[in-house]
């Protein structure tokens, strides 16, 4: 496989675990018992693991690696607050007003990270 189809491999499940968190958030803010069903506590750990799989042939391919790369670095700093604010969103959060701005939040670094990916810039 080629380091090119690896980068759109990723980036489909770039858009996948987005959009999967997307419709996770708008069906807790719905209280939808939707989000119970065993596809929604399932399927964004298959793309999640692929997503991290793919990211560590890129990073490995390519001989870029984070806090030697700043974007890559930042990126990571990133992935780590966006996963414990989607946590807050999803879960943790103890009333729906905190689960709703940490949706907003998390979805906020979700976008920062994609912008640093396609930038490289980390500003």
């Amino acid at each position: 496989m080629s380091y090119l189809a690896v980068k759109h491999l990723h980036m489909s499940f770039v858009a996948l675990s987005g959009i999967l968190f997307f419709v996770r958030g708008l069906l807790m803010l719905a209280d939808s018992a939707a989000l119970q069903r065993k596809f929604f506590r399932v399927a964004p750990h298959i793309v999640d693991t692929l997503l991290l799989a793919s990211a560590l042939v890129l990073v490995v391919w390519s001989a870029q690696y984070p806090f030697v790369q700043s974007w890559l670095t930042a990126k990571v700093v990133a992935l780590v607050a966006y996963i414990a604010i989607g946590a807050f969103a999803l879960k943790r959060g103890g009333s729906k007003g905190v689960r709703a701005a940490a949706f907003v939040a998390a979805l906020l670094v979700f976008a920062y990270i994609i912008k640093v990916a396609v930038t490289r810039q980390v500003l």
